[in-house]
């Protein structure tokens, strides 16, 4: 795959419909997923699962009349990707500038510190 980008806000509703489904997917499943309710025409899906193909993130076989889709691209890899970029792109890839703008912005509760502080004990003692 060349390199990751990141997906219109369509093609990342796709995605998650594949990444959530049982391997393979197709048009008509992404339609009764997420196209009927986004008001999508059949094509819009089809050309959507098709640019999805192109930029490496699904592969495509031909079953009957049928396509079928297969994530070439894992939920984590692209959630990992996703998150590293938002962290240098708005937080100077500092993990305390990020809770500190969740914090000080009420996004984050004082038992969510709390839990956190947690997580922090006990990656540090190793259980």
């Amino acid at each position: 795959m060349e390199k990751m980008r990141k997906l219109p806000d369509a093609e990342f509703n796709i995605m998650k419909v594949v990444w959530a489904s049982a391997s393979p997917v197709t048009a008509n499943m992404i339609m009764k997923q997420h196209g009927n309710e986004a008001g999508w025409k059949v094509q819009t899906a089809i050309s959507l699962l098709l640019r999805l193909v192109e930029r490496g993130f699904l592969h495509t076989e031909k079953n009957g009349k049928e396509r079928t889709y297969f994530p070439k691209v894992d939920k984590e890899t692209y959630f990992k990707f996703e998150t590293g970029k938002f962290m240098k792109q708005f937080h100077d890839n500092s993990f305390l500038k990020l809770v500190t703008t969740m914090y000080d912005d009420k996004a984050m509760t004082d038992k969510d510190i709390g839990e956190l502080l947690e997580w922090i004990k006990t990656r540090r003692d190793g259980s």
